[in-house]
């Protein structure tokens, strides 16, 4: 009978991390270790920055993702370190559930060419790239919406309002809940309300002043 894979991600910095690892993989029989491949789960072991690396691997294979929060902060965590045994034991019988979460993908377009790609599973953002204000353009579904000088816009997901969204002044929104959230940073203007919109909606940003920086999850 062939092995059970997992690939940790870890945050190889914390020497608590480490240390979980070794337990947790010692309670997992019969599973074999892989750093890439096929893997019936991925397991992190760290904060929020560590996940979003483990998201990354975990959404090119299909397969779950498990958080085990050993960071300072922790948003996307499940597990809090106490409950390592039962964790394994969860994973070795497979009486876990699995929670869908939202993602956004984005184009950069130039001169209506496509430029850039990408994926996010917290958020979006378009700031400024130096010391001067940018200047946003908003169109939901292509309807306007509001010009604003800012220091930029968040576009976030449910899983993500609690990130930099939220350190902006977005609402946090319940992981289940099926929306986005638009948030202006520091906009010089009267209407600088965050918007929350239908997940199949198409969100157009134009960059109006010279140059902005575009991000995914950082």
């Amino acid at each position: 009978m062939s092995a059970r894979k997992a690939i940790f991600v870890v945050n190889r910095n914390r020497a608590e991390a480490i240390e979980a690892e070794a337990n947790i993989k010692s309670h997992l029989t019969g599973f074999e270790f892989v750093e890439d491949g096929d893997a019936e789960i991925v397991i992190v072991l760290g904060g929020d920055g560590t996940i979003l690396r483990g998201a990354v691997i975990a959404r090119r294979l299909g397969a779950p993702l498990l958080g085990i929060n050993l960071g300072r902060v922790g948003f996307l965590a499940e597990v809090k370190k106490f409950s390592i045994e039962e964790t394994a034991k969860a994973i070795l019988d497979q009486s876990y559930s699995i929670d869908q979460r939202m993602t956004l993908e984005y184009k950069v377009m130039r001169n209506e060419s496509e430029v850039a790609s990408g994926w996010a599973l917290n958020e979006i953002t378009i700031e400024r790239n130096g010391t001067t204000m940018v200047e946003l353009f908003l169109q939901i579904d292509h309807r306007p919406i509001s010009s604003w000088w800012c220091d930029g816009l968040i576009v976030a997901t449910p899983t993500g309002s609690t990130a930099y969204a939220f350190s902006a002044g977005g609402p946090i929104i319940w992981p289940e809940a099926e929306v986005l959230v638009v948030t202006p940073i520091a906009a010089h203007a009267l209407f600088t309300k965050p918007l929350v919109i239908s997940p199949k909606s198409e969100i157009t940003i134009d960059v109006e002043s010279s140059d902005a920086l575009v991000s995914a999850d950082s």
